[in-house]
């Protein structure tokens, strides 16, 4: 089994060009598959049946995991089952007759302008972490940027005389974003005040951000900072980096945006991912209207 799921990350890989965050993602979900098959004394692809297959699910249903992580589970199983048949590694495919369960739409948590004006201006830009931390935020909230896109954002990748940053997302797909001016001051004021004194001089880095060692900011190490900032800002939500994704896509829509300059700036492959967005903006109007209209 362990040769087939090697085989079938490869294909991933190779053939349809997947990043490597989203292999990493069909690897993890695959391993915890296979982990269940060799509990069951399974061992042969062939031996598997619908029945093993929900055996699965209910176990994660058991474990308390979310309705967004089995439906994921459910689109890995039913991708690698279709992979083993037309290899001739399995003659069956067990995901057949299994639905996918139907998600609840939830509404990303937001913030409001006042409180990203407020976790924005929390820094301390009067030292090198914290002009970088000012600089990542309004980066962040000026483009949508996903936090594994700003990780990955290269020297090469700015064009700040034009007002634009390029950016490779989801599926290898390059897209060009434009920068308002207060971002644009941040990122020069770190490249000009602030990253010459991260980076060490025995080991150039062609990235944008850099930590206190002068290597490459991680994902983990953004997450920590803003939690960190996000507690000094007094904000009481939970806030995500894709919080702050979420807040550049709505508050663009509320402010007169279409949808499809949006989905272009998010970097969606479907408009149908955009369109949650303009839920939130009709969810708050009401809200708006009920707490302010005299005879709401």
């Amino acid at each position: 089994m362990e040769e087939e799921l090697a085989e079938y990350i490869r294909f991933l890989t190779i053939e349809r060009g997947l990043s490597k965050n989203t292999t990493q993602s069909y690897q993890r979900d695959l391993k915890q598959y296979t982990c269940f098959l060799k509990e069951q004394k399974l061992d042969q692809w062939n031996d598997i049946d619908r029945y093993t297959v929900l055996a699965f699910l209910q176990q994660m249903k058991e474990e308390e995991k979310s309705a967004g992580t089995i439906i994921r589970m459910v689109s890995t199983l039913r991708q690698f089952h279709q992979f083993l048949k037309q290899e001739k590694k399995s003659s069956v495919d067990p995901m057949l007759h299994i639905d996918t369960p139907k998600k609840a739409q939830t509404l990303p948590k937001i913030l409001s302008m006042k409180e990203v004006e407020r976790l924005i201006e929390t820094p301390n830009t009067s030292e090198t972490l914290g002009i970088r931390d000012r600089a990542i935020l309004e980066t962040m909230y000026a483009t949508g940027l996903r936090v594994s896109e700003l990780t990955e954002l290269k020297l090469d990748d700015l064009h700040l005389s034009l007002g634009l940053i390029q950016t490779i997302g989801k599926g290898d797909k390059e897209r060009i974003i434009p920068l308002g001016d207060l971002a644009i001051k941040w990122i020069e004021t770190y490249l000009q005040h602030s990253r010459n004194r991260l980076e060490r001089p025995n080991n150039r880095s062609s990235y944008v951000f850099l930590n206190h060692h002068g290597q490459k900011l991680t994902r983990q190490g953004i997450w920590k900072n803003l939690k960190a900032m996000v507690q000094k800002a007094g904000i009481e939500k939970e806030v995500t980096p894709h919080t702050l994704r979420h807040s550049f896509a709505t508050h663009l829509l509320e402010n007169g945006a279409d949808l499809r300059t949006v989905q272009e700036l998010l970097g969606h492959s479907d408009i149908s991912t955009t369109q949650i967005y303009t839920h939130i903006t009709t969810h708050r109007m009401s809200s708006v209207y009920k707490t302010y209209h005299p005879r709401a």
